[in-house]
């Protein structure tokens, strides 16, 4: 099972994945909200589900990608656990394998963990993002805004900081 970002960006990278997997024999099943959802035409050999995500027109075309991010990760989560629990619960022939979910969609984690169904991300962003990350815990420690190793800041106020804590924290 696939869930991705209902953002081009992010819905590309993952169904290029799902497209490698799939040549390697496995089923794919795409889960997805009705933001910016994938065409299923274009894609026959996968099977799709949809969950309604709750976001009125002005809420999903606003130019704030902080608070739409955030909202996603707070809306989301009820939804997409009922979806996932129903698909686990509907599966006659062998088991789903994994989840394979969109970095930036952090609560997946804690619905896949209270499902016991194992987890795996995408980052789809590029390199560029990645050495960005890669250098922040060095800087922040000379700075002396971060703590020595294997202590965690707990709270952030804006999602970007959220998210790098999550990255920071799982080494």
């Amino acid at each position: 099972m696939l869930f991705q970002l209902p953002l081009q960006g992010h819905l590309s990278p993952m169904l290029q994945l799902a497209n490698i997997l799939y040549n390697k024999g496995l089923s794919i099943t795409i889960i997805h909200t009705n933001l910016n959802s994938p065409n299923p035409s274009n894609y026959p050999h996968f099977d799709f589900v949809s969950f309604p995500d709750g976001f009125s027109e002005v809420e999903a075309s606003t130019a704030d990608g902080v608070a739409f991010m955030t909202r996603l990760n707070v809306k989301l989560v009820e939804p997409f656990r009922d979806c996932l629990a129903k698909l686990l619960s509907n599966v006659e022939e062998e088991p789903f394998a994994c989840l394979i979910t969109d970095a930036m969609l952090y609560f997946t984690q804690a619905v896949a963990d209270s499902l016991k169904l194992p987890r795996i991300v995408l980052r789809t962003s590029n390199i560029s993002s990645f050495l960005v990350f890669a250098a922040i815990p060095g800087l922040l420690r000379e700075k002396g805004y971060y703590p020595t190793q294997g202590v965690c800041i707990l709270i952030y106020k804006s999602y970007f900081l959220k998210i790098l804590t999550s990255y920071l924290c799982s080494y």
